[in-house]
């Protein structure tokens, strides 16, 4: 198993319902593919760099977890279509 972080930016222009359940869905998706040890960070909305999908603000979360290696694979193919996030990162964390 090795860790993994999750960034996610977020539309900020949608409520806090459908915003969590967004979260709540890719937290459903990582445990699905074999997710454990889930941690969710909420930083809140935040200024973009620059501006996407016309947007200026997004809501940034950074998940957590532990993982096989093709997780990350299966999770970008599935982030990559859905509507409301506007960017993602999957990182791997370095063992400490």
């Amino acid at each position: 198993m090795n860790k993994y972080e999750l960034a996610l930016v977020v539309n900020a222009k949608i409520e806090d319902e459908a915003r969590n359940a967004v979260v709540e869905e890719i937290k459903d998706m990582i445990t699905k593919f074999g997710g454990k040890d889930l941690k969710v960070d909420d930083w809140g909305k935040k200024k973009l760099a620059y501006e996407i999908q016309k947007m200026n603000e997004g809501n940034y979360y950074f998940i957590q977890f532990d993982a096989e290696a093709s997780t990350p694979a299966e999770l970008e193919q599935r982030l990559r279509i859905k509507d409301n996030v506007l960017r993602y990162l999957c990182i791997r964390q370095d063992e400490e």
